[in-house]
């Protein structure tokens, strides 16, 4: 049988009788296989496997504990055969002919009237591929087709009107490849995409052409589109039937608002998904370096958005003050952890654009830092951190690295290699 032989098609066989012939491993997953299609499923063979006979105690499935006769195949829409032994295969298949009755022939695929194709499913849709009669080879592709499409790379979107609902999809700090898998699934099913101005903005160009992109995108004290407006485009999208996905940088709980979006489509009666992200908070930081926790260094962090916050956060270099949307009030959030007891030669540093091609560093002290970012100009998108974790960075200053900060051997001298 050659692959052009084969006319695809898909077989509905909800409440339809079909008979399997064979107790072995092979028999037993072509038997769950039927009976998660809804079939009413008859075994027949002198013994049994363990999972089928687990199947046939709970009532899944018939078992007939003897050898095959011909008039098994009576009155059946569907046949399997999986004995192992080929001459018994061969007559089930002869007999399933002389029916007209589709059969799979196990031993024989060169003969058999049917394939079994290898099958995934992902969300509503199966995949189904047959590959000239090999196996393995259509196990690999069926493999590759589902990790595309879980991962978005194919797309998973509905072409015909179904109901609407929202996914509120934390996109990171704005690296493509660092959005989750899950999000970026739903982005490729989406009919609407509701947009910020950090996340990944590379996944746009990505979008069938018929995908329509609304831009909200905020900045420091700039909010053109106003959160509440926000909020009604979200709805009224669901409610005509779109799948809408809220693309924002980071996490959408973590200072994104998520929580109020979240909670209007719920009040009015919109189906919502939220799906965390990485966020810059802590991602920024270590896109140079910077872990906002270390041993010996410190245990803990607090994640502010405005100098008004800093009163109540410990002032201390060991535990790490992260600063977002922070740059426009710098000085006053430096002179504020001062005031509040943070020595002044506490580490600064300042991440601009991170993971971005255009990423830049900046580190200096609690006392210098406000006049260095005036000086060279930094710019949000920008995440600060203060701290002696910032000494662990590799774009810290030489005199900053006074230790090992090894988690074996905290705050020893550090041993320099000339």
């Amino acid at each position: 049988m050659a692959i052009q032989d084969i006319y695809p098609t898909a077989l509905r066989l909800l409440g339809r009788p079909v008979l399997v012939v064979g107790g072995g491993p092979v028999a037993a997953r072509r038997a769950k296989g039927l009976l998660d299609a809804g079939a009413r499923v008859t075994v027949v063979a002198p013994v049994a496997s363990d999972a089928l006979r687990e199947l046939a105690g709970s009532g899944l499935l018939t078992w007939e504990p003897r050898a095959y006769l011909s008039s098994d195949v009576d009155g059946v829409w569907f046949v399997q055969t999986a004995t192992g032994v080929a001459a018994v295969d061969a007559q089930v298949a002869a007999d399933a002919e002389a029916q007209r009755i589709w059969c799979v022939n196990a031993s024989d695929h060169e003969s058999s009237a049917a394939w079994t194709p290898a099958v995934a499913v992902v969300d509503d849709v199966k995949i189904a591929i047959n590959a000239g009669g090999d196996p393995r080879r259509a196990m690999a592709l069926r493999d590759a087709v589902a990790t595309a499409l879980e991962t978005g790379d194919l797309p998973l979107r509905r072409r015909r009107a179904s109901t609407g609902s929202v996914a509120l999809v934390g996109g990171g700090p704005g690296d493509s490849g660092l959005i989750t898998v899950r999000g970026r699934r739903l982005l490729g099913q989406a009919d609407v995409v509701v947009a910020d101005r950090l996340g990944p903005r590379d996944l746009l160009q990505e979008l069938a052409p018929d995908v329509r992109v609304i831009e909200v995108g905020k900045t420091p004290g700039h909010h053109p589109v106003p959160q509440l407006e926000i909020n009604r485009i979200l709805v009224e999208e669901a409610l005509a039937g779109h799948r809408v996905v809220r693309l924002k940088g980071g996490d959408p709980y973590v200072l994104g608002r998520g929580g109020e979006e979240a909670e209007f489509c719920r009040q009015n009666g919109v189906e919502v998904e939220v799906v965390p992200g990485v966020t810059s908070a802590i991602s920024v930081p270590a896109a140079a370096g910077i872990p906002v926790t270390h041993r010996g260094l410190a245990k803990g962090f607090s994640v502010v958005t405005g100098h008004e916050e800093l009163s109540e956060v410990p002032a201390r270099p060991d535990h790490t003050v992260i600063l977002l949307m922070g740059v426009a009030k710098l000085r006053e959030s430096a002179a504020a952890l001062a005031d509040s007891g943070m020595p002044l030669d506490t580490p600064v540093g300042i991440v601009e654009n991170g993971y971005m091609p255009e990423q830049r560093v900046t580190i200096g002290t609690l006392a210098t830092i406000a006049e260095q970012a005036e000086a060279t100009g930094v710019a949000n998108p920008a995440v600060i951190v203060i701290g002696d974790v910032v000494r662990v960075s590799p774009f810290a200053p030489e005199h900053f690295k006074t230790a090992d900060y090894s988690t074996l051997t905290p705050n020893k001298p550090r041993v320099v290699t000339p």
